[in-house]
């Protein structure tokens, strides 16, 4: 993979989380393997290559994939608008919690803590993804910046949803580090569009 296509792996995964975020917010339905996807890149600790942080393939990140083009092609009649609010707000508190290196290591010592929760029950268990989502809102929660989700209160009045939509978010900020610590940076989604959709129209084609 190019340093660009290893880049928009981890933008891809931003755009995972929150279009998962968004359906759950929606519809309160999203599918187990891209739930299971987003919390198991939590707890990736030293990859050998940015495709093993999501499982070792991309195929979980597809519809992240497509609502990042819909966003760099511009076209108002594909743009997916809460998507996109949603990853351009994870960007930015990822840029706010890298200041907090106190916070990084709450969230260390607690990632370790989720890591024996999931030897325990599995990955996309109940009492992990209430962890997760416990873990964003005493961390990520606490900056003036919120993120404001958006869908049918019926769904988001529920505690597991929003547990799920939490840890989607957590995870959406994770994968927003990595983007940077591969060399992302907000100024490409602006100057460099057309080489990013180059380089994603050949990864969604193969």
């Amino acid at each position: 993979m190019t340093p660009m296509q290893e880049q928009l792996v981890a933008l891809g995964a931003v755009f995972e989380a929150a279009v998962l975020a968004d359906k759950i917010a929606r519809t309160g339905q999203v599918s187990e393997a891209s739930m299971g996807c987003m919390l198991g890149s939590l707890l990736v600790r030293d990859p050998q290559t940015t495709l093993d942080v999501y499982g070792g393939d991309d195929l979980n990140l597809r519809d992240g994939y497509r609502a990042l083009i819909s966003s760099l092609e511009r076209n108002p009649s594909a743009l997916q608008r809460e998507p996109l609010r949603y990853s351009l707000a994870m960007i930015g508190l990822e840029r706010q919690l890298d200041k907090r290196s106190d916070m990084l290591q709450i969230m260390g010592s607690r990632l370790d803590q989720i890591q024996q929760q999931v030897e325990h029950f599995g990955l996309v268990h109940d009492n992990v993804i209430a962890a997760c989502g416990g873990l964003y809102q005493d961390t990520i929660s606490t900056f003036r910046q919120r993120i404001q989700v958006h869908g049918d209160m019926r769904f988001l009045q529920q505690p597991n949803n929003a547990a799920k939509i939490r840890a989607l978010l957590l995870a959406g900020i994770r994968s927003a580090r990595l983007w940077r610590q591969l060399g992302g940076h907000r100024w490409q989604l602006v100057f460099s569009r057309g080489k990013l959709l180059k380089a994603l129209y050949d990864m969604t084609r193969n």
